[in-house]
């Protein structure tokens, strides 16, 4: 089962208490389906449970429907309708429609209280919506063919502070939210709060896998500095030894480059804590570099015949 249907169904398990939020939310139903006109209302829908929770809500309203089971190649496809004239008068009449308007739009007399917006939109989602599987992408679209209602519930996510987007695609709109926090409001805003959790979670993990991929490469990046910093030093200690120049330095730099080539792989802190007496970190880090300036001075081309040497 795809993470679509899964915050469907956690949808559908949420209780509608008051009348006036089955009655808004019984409106999506007629908003978002195939159609809402003279003719009735039309869901088509590939999960069952909506179709009969659409059945549930209009027989609550006293309009009767039905649902139907139509196959198909890929799947059954499940419609509910509300078609006698009788009933579609009805429900024509509940919702404050009269079937014939050029431009489909929300009235808001359908929403009574804070709960009717939220049963909107959740009974929106069922209708016409999709979820990207968090472990894919984070993507909640509303998608509809008619462009006045999406202008509107675009408004209606935005007032609920989920920064909804727009955009036309091949003759319908996509009403979408993207950001995956807001998507976590979202889902727990329609009743889908276990789907939220499963985007926190895996939000959560891929921030925790990028933040230790980061010190992976940072290490690496530092380690592979510490190995050309070491063998740049072995380079120029043996050119100075091949050049009989080593013994002309300071007794502490003496000591410094045979440390080093005693031990070729040990990082720099704990090569400094071998001298006699320890230095730190960067009081050996500057031996070192008086030891490269001192192997430069021997003149690039000597330097570089003893090193290929």
């Amino acid at each position: 089962m795809s993470f679509s249907q899964d915050v469907k169904n956690e949808i559908l398990r949420r209780r509608l208490t008051r009348p006036c939020c089955r009655r808004a939310a019984a409106y999506a139903v007629a908003c978002f389906g195939k159609y809402f006109d003279d003719r009735g209302v039309v869901l088509q829908t590939e999960n069952e449970g909506v179709a009969d929770h659409a059945l549930r809500l209009y027989r609550g309203l006293g309009i009767a429907g039905t649902v139907t089971a139509k196959e198909r190649p890929t799947g059954p496809i499940f419609e509910f309708a509300v078609k006698d004239p009788a009933e579609v008068a009805r429900l024509l009449a509940l919702f404050g429609h009269t079937g014939r308007e050029t431009a489909l739009r929300i009235d808001p007399a359908n929403l009574k209280c804070q709960g009717c917006t939220q049963a909107f939109i959740a009974a929106a989602f069922l209708c016409c919506g999709t979820a990207n599987d968090p472990d894919k992408g984070y993507s909640v679209e509303f998608l509809s063919t008619r462009h006045q209602l999406s202008r509107q519930l675009e408004g209606m996510l935005a007032e609920q502070d989920f920064h909804p987007h727009r955009a036309q695609r091949k003759g319908a709109v996509t009403v979408y939210v993207k950001s995956a926090d807001h998507i976590e409001d979202l889902l727990t805003y329609m009743g889908a709060g276990n789907a939220a959790m499963r985007v926190m979670d895996r939000r959560l993990w891929r921030g925790m896998r990028n933040k230790t991929n980061r010190l992976s490469n940072c290490e690496t990046a530092n380690l592979s500095k510490s190995v050309q910093a070491a063998v740049q030093v072995q380079r120029a200690v043996r050119a100075l030894e091949a050049a009989d120049a080593l013994q002309a330095l300071p007794e502490p730099l003496q000591q410094a480059a045979r440390l080093r080539l005693d031990y070729p792989d040990l990082p720099l802190a704990e090569l400094a804590q071998k001298l006699d007496p320890p230095v730190s970190k960067a009081g050996l880090a500057h031996r070192y570099k008086r030891i490269l300036e001192a192997a430069e001075r021997l003149g690039p081309n000597t330097n570089k015949e003893k090193t290929d040497a």
